[in-house]
């Protein structure tokens, strides 16, 4: 048990049919803002997946299955309020954890209550439809629960995930099976530990750490699962899409993007900049739709880069609990592929370059965010997504050219379009290849109420909104005959 989590639940212990316990084997846990120790977290596999697995379909047939939607709704809505009375220890957990600074790791622990706030409110306001059809006929249409669904989490944000995905799932009627990365557990296993306490059903979320090849394949290829859940990297995301289709399920895949934000020449500079640079070093740059191109009419390059570097000169990259702009890296081989690709990136000019500061610990996983410029279309910081703290700025001449490179890399998650011009703008977010288009933003706030997913390689499915609920449930069609 580390001593973050003392007194409130034990980190070695995994919750299965709501109750905690032990696999024979543990896995390390460390603080990636200095590379110690800070205790262990629990080594699932097979078999307690199976365990898992069979208690989600036990729920199913019991009290979570005969739950109607009222009450599914009222305890996600008592979960998101113990979640807000939870938040500061919440964020502490996520900055230790994944390294991020405390109040990003503070704003995703409030997002998390929302989205149970969000799921809660919608439970019973998902509703089948009347068909007019031939004389003699009453048919409609109902939306029922998938089964059991399998959540498999990656470290950057664990707790917005499990609240997008975990929370549409319950909402609809769904029994869960959760596999939180190995890298960071801590507030998937607080988030069952709240789910008990909020009064959830034994089996209708379970929760088994695990390295990704052990649990994580295992939970992929159960026969027993209705639906896969899973966001991370492309190559893993493949292997768990050929998985679940040996079972011929669904799979909901959200593997990252290179998204860019496109700056025509009567964009508002002023207005634009803090998205322009938060947007790539935000979690240190490891979010999926981090924006980490920047593509600038040609017109505008030396002042809106100019203005860029001068705020990546001011950033400090430092420890989880200094909250600064920036914190570390999630591990040491997470440092080695960025190191990697920004040597790759160094026959581009290096326009700015942030500040780790001084008292950083040796052990911290530390990488300056780099702003670099004179990256053209096919380069391969400016095809493949880094997940670092780093950003290509690039040039284009008009609107045309704007659209190619946006489009240029196969990838198609977020795009953002800085212009003044209505009709440039409706223009634009038609023909950007993304699953949402920001126009004057980027993010809007990270609305809760926004589908969110992918096109291309940057995988299929919506998660977020009432989108995600649709994913989450089946139509059933009934069509009585009466006379």
């Amino acid at each position: 048990m580390s001593d973050a989590t003392a007194g409130w639940f034990d980190s070695t212990e995994m919750f299965i049919d709501g109750t905690w316990s032990r696999p024979a084997a543990t896995l390390p846990l460390e603080n990636p803002s200095d590379g110690t120790e800070i205790g262990a977290i629990a080594r699932g596999g097979a078999a307690e997946i199976d365990r898992a697995v069979s208690a989600a379909h036990t729920a199913l047939d019991g009290e979570w299955g005969r739950a109607t939607a009222v009450e599914r709704g009222r305890v996600l809505t008592r979960i998101g309020r113990l979640v807000l009375e939870r938040v500061e220890d919440l964020a502490r957990l996520e900055a230790q954890d994944v390294g991020k600074p405390l109040t990003q790791a503070r704003n995703d622990a409030i997002a998390l209550a929302r989205y149970m706030e969000f799921y809660g409110g919608a439970a019973d306001k998902i509703m089948g439809e009347t068909i007019p059809y031939m004389d003699g006929y009453t048919v409609y249409t109902l939306r029922e629960p998938l089964g059991v669904t399998a959540h498999i989490v990656p470290w950057n944000y664990p707790m917005q995930i499990i609240g997008r995905s975990v929370g549409a799932a319950l909402c609809m009627g769904n029994a869960t099976v959760l596999k939180p990365a190995e890298e960071a557990c801590l507030t998937a296993l607080a988030f069952a530990r709240i789910a008990e306490e909020a009064g959830l059903p034994a089996g209708a979320l379970n929760v088994v750490p695990g390295l990704g090849e052990e649990a994580g394949a295992a939970l992929s290829a159960h026969p027993g699962i209705d639906h896969v859940s899973f966001t991370g990297s492309l190559p893993v995301g493949k292997m768990v899409q050929q998985a679940a289709g040996e079972n011929v399920v669904p799979v909901t895949l959200e593997l990252g993007g290179k998204s860019p934000q496109v700056v025509f020449e009567d964009a508002d500079v002023d207005a634009a900049l803090p998205f322009l640079v938060n947007a790539g070093i935000q979690n240190a740059g490891q979010t999926c739709s981090a924006s980490s191109r920047i593509l600038i009419h040609r017109s505008r390059f030396d002042e809106v880069a100019a203005r860029m570097a001068e705020r990546y000169g001011a950033l400090r990259v430092g420890p989880a609990m200094l909250d600064l702009e920036v914190g570390p890296l999630i591990s040491a081989r997470q440092k080695q592929i960025v190191e990697g690709y920004l040597k790759l990136g160094s026959d581009l000019e290096q326009l700015a370059v942030g500040q780790i500061v001084e008292d950083a610990p040796a052990g911290g996983h530390y990488v300056a965010p780099h702003l670099l410029s004179g990256a053209t279309p096919g380069h391969v910081l400016e095809q493949e997504e880094i997940f670092g703290p780093a950003q290509v700025l690039l040039t284009f001449d008009d609107e045309d050219e704007a659209v190619a490179i946006a489009n240029g890399t196969g990838l198609g998650l977020v795009a953002s379009v800085w212009t003044g011009n209505g009709a440039r703008q409706m223009r634009m977010a038609r023909k950007l290849r993304a699953g949402q288009v920001f126009v004057n933003n980027y993010g809007a706030g990270g609305g809760v109420e926004l589908p969110f997913g992918g096109v291309g390689k940057s995988g299929h499915g919506r998660e977020k909104g009432f989108e995600a609920l649709y994913s989450f449930s089946q139509v059933k069609t009934v069509a009585a005959l009466h006379g």
